[in-house]
């Protein structure tokens, strides 16, 4: 990072709702708080808790109405997924104040994660953004496949940053460009960054990595090169989307914290207690999460 960038990085921790809606064990509500709580002690001041998604295809996340009346009182703090004008009718019911809608750049990709072309989800989104913005919530939204498609190979950029200015044009504040499994490498970042921020500020864009191949933290590296300072990541490096085959877990938040440390950035939250939290959900899935800084300080403590 150089001193010509701002040493301010923003985190998204997506580990209570990407990080945990592939789990095939039921989690309760009460660990999922507790889990989320804990994020909220280690200073993460934007936690994505739960998703809307109907029971039936993420039955993981049924109880998202629940977890979202029993969290505590903190303004902007947690946001949802909300994928169709149902899950919003929800999100409004629950009192969320912040939601995430997503499209793909992948037509095949789109098709099977959300039953919809492109340009009926960017039609459906709309409706959806203009009935939260006028309720008073504000609305985030996800990009998936910008990179590699496990339909259709290579992304074209140009789709990319299409489907990115069309989001913030319905008022979405903040767009994500996912490498959804985790294929993408430095000079994809590149190629793709280049082509939407031709056209898009380069504020209200983030970035949302998969660690399939190990290159996420290099994918993040290019990404401040490139001026992004929002970057998606979940607790012990849980996640994997069920409708990508061959994805794995997400960008590790104690992985990212110990880079942007070392580099100097500015995160506010703290890597010891993001490793306390990682330890909580660990405990609860009673299995090892494959991020290298939490087996590192778990090797540290003898645990």
């Amino acid at each position: 990072m150089s001193d010509s960038q701002s040493k301010k990085v923003h985190i998204v921790e997506v580990g209570p709702r990407d990080g945990l809606q592939n789990e095939p064990e039921q989690i309760s509500t009460e660990h999922k708080l507790k889990f989320i709580q804990k994020l909220v002690d280690a200073g993460h001041s934007q936690i994505e808790v739960t998703s809307f998604v109907h029971p039936k295809f993420v039955p993981q996340l049924a109880d998202a109405g629940e977890v979202i009346e029993n969290l505590p009182q903190l303004e902007g703090v947690f946001s949802a997924l909300v994928p169709n004008e149902r899950g919003l009718d929800r999100a409004v019911e629950s009192g969320i104040k912040r939601i995430a809608v997503f499209t793909a750049a992948s037509e095949t990709f789109c098709k099977k994660n959300i039953g919809m072309s492109r340009a009926d989800s960017l039609s459906v989104f709309e409706r959806i953004c203009k009935r939260a913005i006028d309720g008073g919530i504000s609305v985030r939204g996800y990009v998936s496949t910008c990179f590699v498609c496990p339909y259709e190979g290579e992304i074209s950029e140009s789709v990319v940053a299409e489907t990115t200015r069309a989001l913030l044009q319905m008022g979405v504040d903040e767009v994500s460009i996912s490498d959804t499994i985790g294929a993408a490498c430095p000079n994809d970042v590149a190629r793709v960054l280049s082509g939407v921020l031709a056209s898009s500020p380069v504020d209200a864009i983030a970035l949302h990595f998969h660690d399939t191949y190990g290159t996420a933290l290099a994918n993040v590296c290019e990404g401040l090169r490139l001026g992004v300072a929002t970057f998606d990541a979940s607790s012990g490096g849980l996640g994997g989307c069920p409708f990508a085959p061959g994805a794995t877990g997400n960008l590790a938040t104690e992985d990212l914290l110990y880079l942007l440390d070392r580099m100097g950035a500015e995160t506010g939250v703290d890597l010891q207690q993001q490793a306390e939290a990682s330890r909580y959900i660990a405990g609860v899935l009673s299995r090892k999460l494959p991020s290298r800084q939490l087996q590192r300080l778990d090797a540290a403590c003898g645990n």
